[in-house]
């Protein structure tokens, strides 16, 4: 008989479905640049705390350090937004804290190429009777070109 595995921690912490990167992809994929830093050109990196419940809902958040201009609150808003898997901790509720980095950078704007000018060729195609005697040329003149186009 093989003994029964003990738990490797008291208390299991909570984890997000598809890991850290997830979490990020899920941030920034819902992170919205406040109109105040885009106007002051404010960047810089919000560091906050997160309180996660039993649930897995993030119930508080407080910004450890924050670059004002709405981005402290913009953090705040995109991690309420987050919900966690948390596994059943000995039948007790309790409540954990995580931190988070978020990155506030501005937009790149794409610079469009101007639009190329673009080549028109007119041209008239006209028929002409041949001629009905006059033998075709063997060899062309020394200051003659020929082209011929196959379609």
């Amino acid at each position: 008989m093989e003994k029964e595995k003990k738990q490797k921690h008291f208390l299991n912490q909570p984890s997000y479905p598809g890991g850290p990167k997830a979490i990020t992809q899920f941030i920034y994929a819902n992170l919205k640049y406040p109109d105040k830093a885009l106007e002051a050109g404010v960047e810089g990196t919000v560091y906050l705390e997160a309180g996660i419940d039993h649930k897995g809902n993030i119930i508080e958040t407080r910004v450890l350090q924050g670059i004002g201009h709405g981005c402290d609150e913009e953090a705040a808003r995109v991690l309420r937004l987050l919900k966690f898997d948390v596994p059943k901790n000995r039948g007790v509720n309790v409540l954990f804290h995580k931190k988070f980095n978020i990155r506030f950078q501005k937009p790149v704007q794409k610079t469009v190429p101007a639009p190329q000018q673009n080549m028109q060729i007119q041209y008239t195609v006209t028929n002409t009777p041949a001629e009905p005697t006059a033998p075709a040329p063997t060899e062309p003149k020394p200051n003659m070109y020929t082209y011929t186009i196959k379609l």
